[in-house]
Order: C-alpha cells, then structure tokens, then sequence
C-alpha cells in the first residue's frame, strides 16, 4: 500500500478542497446522479472526460474502452447505453475520439498485437470503406482523418442499437454526437454529426419498435 500513498494523500486533500468549497457536496452527490450525458470515450490517460467538459462528478455518465467503439455484442458498452438511457434518461449521448489514438494506429497497420486485434477489427472495416480518401493522404493526416471516421461509424453504431431506436420510439429527445479531441491544445471540435431520430439513419437500420410488446 506503500505505493499508492501518494494516490491516497491526493484523495485527502481533493476531499477536503470540496469539503471548504461546499460543506454539502458529498452529501448532495451521494443522494443522486442525474447526467444529462453519456460520453463514449478511449480509455487513453490524457482524455478524461469530466476535466475536458468542464464538469463536476455528477454531471456526466462515462464508458471508455481502447478507441472509443460501439460493439454491438459488447454487453459492457450495452449495458451502460441501456442504464444511461433507461434509468438516468440521459438526453445525449457524445461518442467522443482523440487525435493520436494508439488503437487507431494499430488498426492501421498489419502488425499483430495479440487480443486486441479482434476488438480493434472494425476499425480496420472502416478504413476498407474509405481506403480511397485516406490512401491519398500521407502519415499524421491520414492518422487523424482515421480517428475522425472511426468516430462517425461508432455514433451510427449508437444509433443502430435498439436501445436507442427505443428512446426514440417512445418520443424521448435522445440525441448521438461525434466529437473528437485535440491532444495538442486541449480542445473538443465538432465532426458535425448529430443523429437524433431514425429517419436519419439508413433505411436497413431502421427497427420497428412496438412500444410495449
């Protein structure tokens, strides 16, 4: 335990920093959580998601797996979509990538790397369906372009999912956003896709939902 001394001397002083702030907040805090968010983001170290939002404990319901993705047979990820959307009816869901993802990068090239070749495999899949724009750009560009659709396909992936196609059927302002984030300045950018009703998507991805069946 010796090791994570420091760790715990952090953890006193933060606790106490919010106890001076706000004699309540671990008591308001434990009463309740009640996010208007779900961020689907990299388990990378340097992207946290409450300090890059700017938000307190609370305030946003997080996922993070390597490269941000949305597998459809990954009962984790379901599971978190399916509580955040059900019981705390978060009312966005932000998919959220980085620049500099080192599961992307891994996708990209034919090494093998063991275990996590399976899980990064579907971003191996999108770089196939965009081999045309990406083959006409060389090294970092080409990296980030990468980051930025592995983003797009996971917020189709969100939205593809039952879960969300319930929300939606039952008349809940449900909306899925892509962003991806800036290691170099620190700042979130737009890619400027935001899904929130099914006619958006593709027609083979639509589901009839019978509410209440």
């Amino acid at each position: 335990m010796a090791d994570l001394e420091k760790l715990f001397d952090n953890n006193r002083k933060w606790a106490s920093r919010k106890l001076a702030e706000d004699p309540t907040f671990f008591q308001e805090l434990a009463a309740q959580q009640a996010p208007q968010y779900l961020w689907i983001g990299c388990s990378d170290s340097r992207v946290p998601a409450n300090q890059i939002l700017g938000l307190a404990p609370g305030e946003v319901f997080v996922h993070r797996n390597v490269a941000n993705l949305a597998h459809n047979s990954d009962m984790n990820f379901l599971s978190v979509l399916q509580y955040a959307v059900e019981v705390l009816k978060v009312e966005h869901v932000i998919v959220c990538g980085h620049y500099g993802c080192g599961g992307v990068r891994a996708a990209s090239d034919n090494r093998s790397l063991g275990l996590i070749d399976n899980w990064l495999r579907n971003i191996k899949d999108t770089y196939t369906r965009h081999r045309e724009e990406l083959e006409q750009l060389d090294g970092e560009a080409r990296a980030d372009r990468l980051c930025e659709l592995n983003v797009l396909a996971q917020v189709h992936r969100v939205c593809h999912t039952t879960i969300v196609q319930n929300a939606w059927a039952a008349g809940r302002a449900l909306s899925v956003h892509g962003l991806i984030y800036s290691l170099k300045d620190g700042l979130l950018h737009d890619l400027a896709l935001q899904v929130n009703r099914q006619d958006q998507l593709e027609e083979i991805y639509r589901m009839d939902m019978a509410i209440g069946s």
